[in-house]
């Protein structure tokens, strides 16, 4: 089970420097020419990624050093760091940090031969991250607590009294944090801080990250919860079994509803590795029908690029209804922390 992504003090407190607060930095070998060696900041779990990485090193010969890390301290380091950071690319877990660290100017565009392959929907405007997967915010529900029927048409009914003491979440994971700032981009604060203080008020199951939630759905000790739709198909290939076999079951919410936020998992390469050939070429191997393939099939994420199939037990990404977002808006996490402890659902 991957781990969650919690709040961090790091970040929020790194968006107000610019890579100039850091000072200049010494030109890398790799400005000049490829030297079949990269460094990436991985906010992806090390357990997900580095068998990729190493597939990557040894059909490039290209060697990556990667530093892992939750996307939120990542983001932070690469802030604080600014333009010595050693880092080429930031492989983040959200558009809301490499937006983050895009606000700060230390990204350089990508070419429009990479960001093409990918819907607008799941890059920069600016180019200068693109997405690699994607994942869909769902409803996660135990059928002997709470027939199909009666779910919530939308993630605001979960503070009506009928869901109270019966919702898992996890209000310290980047997911949800990411949730909440579309709330506000989407609704305006007000409707975010009145949603928070009504789930609040709700009597929540609060859990430190998706996996224990979903765990506790599957067994029964919690009726529903707020989760990412991949911890299904990780839960089942835990117990050596398929999704399908679980108790526990994904609801998604229709219409547009803001409960059903797709976010993307992506890539931005730090400006002085703009021209690094090696940089490129992890890029490409990223946007890349085997690497697709890959996180459709080990990490249950959807692929982004055509040709791809998602993992067997969601829908298409294109049958999705997802509210109208912009991804390029999730950058402001401070207000989103700040609400979520002002709700008290966070200490």
């Amino acid at each position: 089970m991957r781990r969650p992504l919690t709040l961090t003090v790091l970040l929020a407190s790194a968006l107000v420097l610019g890579p100039a607060a850091c000072g200049g930095a010494p030109e890398s070998d790799s400005a000049s020419g490829g030297d079949k060696k990269i460094t990436v900041y991985s906010g992806r779990s090390e357990s997900l990624v580095k068998p990729l990485l190493e597939r990557f090193s040894q059909e490039s010969g290209i060697t990556v050093e990667a530093r892992y890390g939750n996307t939120a301290a990542m983001a932070g380091q690469l802030l604080e760091e600014g333009d010595r950071s050693p880092a080429d690319a930031f492989f983040a877990q959200d558009a809301g940090a490499l937006g983050a660290v895009a606000k700060q100017g230390m990204f350089a565009p990508l070419p429009d031969d990479l960001t093409g392959k990918v819907p607008e929907t799941y890059r920069a405007g600016s180019k200068e991250w693109v997405g690699v997967t994607a994942r869909s915010r769902v409803l996660v529900y135990n059928p002997d607590l709470v027939q199909e029927a009666d779910l919530p048409a939308s993630v605001f009914d979960l503070t009506k009294p009928e869901w109270k003491g019966k919702v898992g979440v996890a209000p310290t994971n980047a997911s949800f944090q990411a949730f909440v700032t579309a709330i506000r981009v989407q609704h305006g604060e007000e409707k975010a801080k009145e949603f928070l203080t009504g789930l609040q008020a709700n009597e929540p199951q609060i859990r430190e990250g998706n996996g224990p939630i979903l765990e506790e759905v599957d067994g029964g000790k919690i009726a529903i919860g707020l989760i990412n739709h991949y911890y299904l198909g990780e839960l089942a290939k835990e117990r050596g079994t398929t999704p399908d076999t679980l108790k526990a079951k994904l609801h998604f919410f229709p219409g547009g509803d803001t409960g059903a936020l797709v976010n993307v998992a992506g890539v931005g390469v730090l400006k002085k590795a703009a021209e690094d050939p090696d940089v490129r070429a992890f890029v490409t191997y990223l946007l890349g029908a085997d690497a697709q393939k890959y996180f459709a099939e080990q990490t249950y994420e959807y692929p982004v690029v055509d040709g791809v199939a998602p993992p067997a037990f969601v829908p298409p990404l294109d049958q999705l209804t997802a509210p109208d977002v912009d991804l390029n808006d999730l950058d402001e996490l401070e207000a989103t922390i700040a609400l979520i402890k002002e709700s008290g659902l966070v200490p």
